[in-house]
């Protein structure tokens, strides 16, 4: 957050004597066109307050405070969980899981025979699957041009190599090839016995191929081989394409609770889906792609 988009980290604890009981990490994100927000954490699924429950409140209260003095528009506490605290909670959005078995094959034989087939597809075409951090530039490529297309501004590259950087046992990259052409591509982290899908792309151009669906079986492969036993497609709004698409590999959803507190009633961060920023995926949609690319990153980091 600091190095890449140079917003400000607060980074509050609560403390019992000495003893550390929790943490709560926010970011102040802020510019003249979006506003001002303290949100933990920009750009992902989680974030929030850890720790005891009474931990829990004090740091909460603490935001709150931070918030109120700042002046901010939103204040946003992300969590994959029920907090016991009083602000208001939004739950617009799932993440969806799937427990793994032991044994990709397993997995295999458990999928809805149309999944089976739609895996096995692109392999009969000649799609294969490469993993390592030398994906990180090709998978930046397939995602920047895919982004274009839906008409979103792109994170920049320099994020996803600070993220290579720092977090280089947990975070994979993975391509999908067709010949030497990077087709689709996916970025996640592991973390303990779950591996999340955080970012994934395929370009519109060989959608007939369905090579997203032999990239996704993969990482869902290395993550069995590593001992993951959870496979998290990540957030999305119920009842959409992209709620559909996870569903379709026998996963279950599991709610989100995003905890705001503002002076304005029904303040949310900003969203393409609203009607205020409409004309905006339109606009971007006809931009050249290496234009999209260049001035994406300047765009997207106010929006968290």
């Amino acid at each position: 957050m600091d190095r890449v988009f140079h917003h400000a980290c607060l980074y509050l604890a609560a403390r019992d004597g000495n003893a550390l009981v929790g943490v709560l990490p926010l970011v102040r994100v802020k510019s003249a066109l979006f506003g001002h927000y303290l949100v933990s954490m920009p750009f992902v699924n989680y974030g929030g307050p850890l720790g005891s429950d009474a931990a829990v409140l004090a740091l909460t209260e603490a935001a709150e405070t931070q918030a109120r003095q700042d002046k901010v528009k939103l204040l946003e506490l992300r969590s994959r969980r029920q907090l016991p605290i009083a602000l208001p909670v939004s739950t617009r959005k799932v993440t969806v899981v799937l427990d793994l078995p032991s044994d990709p094959d397993r997995l295999m034989k458990q999928l809805d025979a149309k999944v089976r087939s739609q895996v096995r597809r692109p392999q009969k075409d000649g799609v294969t699957v490469r993993f390592g951090r030398d994906q990180l530039d090709p998978f930046f490529s397939v995602f920047a041009h895919h982004m274009r297309d839906l008409g979103t501004p792109t994170q920049s590259q320099r994020l996803f190599k600070v993220i290579a950087e720092t977090f280089p046992d947990d975070v994979w990259f993975g391509c999908a090839y067709l010949g030497d052409e990077a087709i689709a591509g996916g970025c996640g982290f592991r973390w303990g016995n779950e591996f999340e899908m955080t970012w994934a792309s395929a370009l519109n151009a060989h959608k007939k191929l369905s090579a997203n669906m032999l990239l996704y079986w993969s990482f869902m492969e290395r993550a069995i081989n590593v001992g993951c036993t959870v496979f998290n497609f990540g957030r999305c709004s119920p009842d959409g394409g992209t709620h559909r698409f996870k569903k379709q590999w026998g996963s279950r959803d599991e709610q989100l609770y995003w905890y705001d507190w503002s002076a304005a009633a029904g303040t949310k961060t900003p969203s393409p889906d609203d009607g205020a920023y409409s004309w905006g995926p339109r606009l971007w949609q006809h931009l050249p792609v290496p234009l999209a690319t260049a001035l994406g990153p300047n765009i997207v980091k106010y929006i968290p």
